[in-house]
C-alpha cells in the first residue's frame, strides 16, 4: 500500500480555506459615537438619501417608504429606534438598502465607514443588561483592533406592527404611495 503525504503547501492551502470560512465581512456604520455591523451578505446597497413618503400611523421610527427604481423601501430612521438623539442630517448620512426575510428595508445611519472582515473568535453573544433593556435587534458585539462593534439582527430592526402595517403599501404610477390595488 503505498502512502501519499500532502505537501506543505497543499496542507496551508487547506488551512487557509478554514481560516478563511471562519471569517465573515461586516459593513461598519456610525450613529452618534457607536459603531455597528451590517453581514455584508445581507446589503444590497447604499444610497444618498432620498425623498421619503411618509406613511400614516407608523412607528416614529419607521420614516416612510422610498420608491426605488420602482420598488417599495419601507425605512427606518436607526436613530430613533435605538433611542438615541435626533440630529440633523449631514452629509455623510445615508440609507442602506438590506435584504430582510420578506422585503428589503432602507436604514438612515449617519455614514458608513468601511467592511471589515471578523474571525468568529472575535465574535461574542450580545450582552444582557436586564428585562428592561432590549438588545433583541443585535446578533452579538465583535472586537476589532481596540474598537467594539455592535452586530445588527436586520430582521429585527424593523418593529413588527410596522412590518403588518406596509405590507399592503405600494407605489402608484404616479409615484404616490397606497394601498395595494386588488
Amino acid at each position: 500500500m503505498q502512502r501519499t503525504h500532502a505537501t506543505s503547501h497543499e496542507a496551508s492551502a487547506t488551512i487557509d480555506a478554514a481560516a478563511a470560512s471562519a471569517r465573515t465581512q461586516w459593513l461598519v456604520c456610525a450613529l452618534g459615537g457607536t459603531e455597528y455591523g451590517l453581514d455584508v451578505t445581507r446589503v444590497q446597497q447604499i444610497i444618498g438619501l432620498l425623498p421619503i413618503t411618509r406613511v400614516p400611523r407608523m412607528p416614529a421610527a419607521v420614516r416612510g417608504v422610498i420608491n426605488l427604481r420602482g420598488r417599495v423601501i419601507p425605512v427606518i430612521d436607526l436613530r430613533v429606534r435605538f433611542g438615541l438623539e435626533a440630529v440633523d442630517h449631514g452629509q455623510r448620512t445615508c440609507i442602506i438598502v438590506v435584504q430582510t426575510g420578506e422585503t428589503d428595508l432602507g436604514l438612515v445611519v449617519d455614514g458608513v465607514a468601511e467592511v471589515v472582515h471578523l474571525d468568529a473568535a472575535a465574535i461574542e453573544d450580545a450582552p444582557h443588561f436586564g428585562d428592561n433593556v432590549d438588545t433583541d435587534h443585535l446578533i452579538g458585539v465583535a472586537k476589532h483592533g481596540e474598537r467594539v462593534l455592535l452586530l445588527l439582527d436586520v430582521d429585527r430592526t424593523l418593529p413588527a406592527e410596522a412590518a403588518l402595517a406596509l405590507n399592503g403599501v405600494a407605489v402608484q404610477p404616479d409615484g404616490s404611495t397606497g394601498p395595494q390595488p386588488a
